[in-house]
């Protein structure tokens, strides 16, 4: 097993999944429009926005982290380390445009482009923070699923009304420790004593 990423990795993958959709997009594709993709933060959906990020694009937002308990087993990259911090991370990708027609467009191009690309390189996954990945490591986005109630409840925190978004996940990301194990002395020899047993 190689190396693992840093714990700037959250970050380093919400930039990844911005900088795939802006480099697929062509403005040709909806009438010439220079599309915007981003990543946000909660404050960012609050409308009126006073100084809006996106007026016309995709926003991404990570929205949940979590260990993923599957690979919480996994054994260390180096004998020496501690175990890695498997992870996935939720994001939402919304729509945002002058009219509902143009989101629409927008957010089934992004899911088709996520679709037609699921698996994020070392190359995009660190364009943004250099060295976060191994050369070697990939992480994979798939479609995740939110219930009626969770995605009325997410909306309900957020400083907006409801906007047309869809949730991924990007698993998973295996965050390596810079802390040691201390290594006992190897055993070499076994001592065994036996005791007398009393008549």
């Amino acid at each position: 097993m190689g190396g693992m990423a840093t714990f700037q990795a959250i970050g380093s993958v919400a930039e990844a999944v911005a900088r795939l959709l802006g480099q697929a997009w062509q403005p040709s594709l909806l009438n010439g429009i220079d599309a915007q993709f981003e990543v946000y933060q909660g404050k960012d959906f609050a409308t009126p926005p006073a100084q809006a990020q996106i007026t016309t694009g995709v926003s991404v937002f990570v929205y949940q982290v979590s260990v993923n308990k599957v690979q919480r087993t996994l054994p260390p990259s180096t004998p020496q380390h501690r175990r890695p911090l498997p992870l996935d991370i939720w994001l939402m990708l919304t729509a945002w445009a002058q009219n509902v027609s143009t989101e629409h467009t927008l957010l089934g191009w992004a899911m088709r482009t996520i679709d037609d690309n699921p698996i994020l390189s070392s190359g995009f996954l660190n364009a943004a923070i250099p060295g976060v990945f191994r050369p070697e490591e990939t992480v994979e986005l798939a479609p995740a699923e939110l219930t009626n109630a969770e995605i009325f409840q997410l909306w309900q925190v957020l400083p907006n009304s409801l906007q047309l978004s869809v949730p991924y996940v990007a698993r998973v990301v295996r965050v390596e420790s810079e802390l040691t194990v201390p290594q006992g002395v190897p055993v070499v020899t076994r001592e065994l004593e036996f005791g007398a047993v009393s008549p």
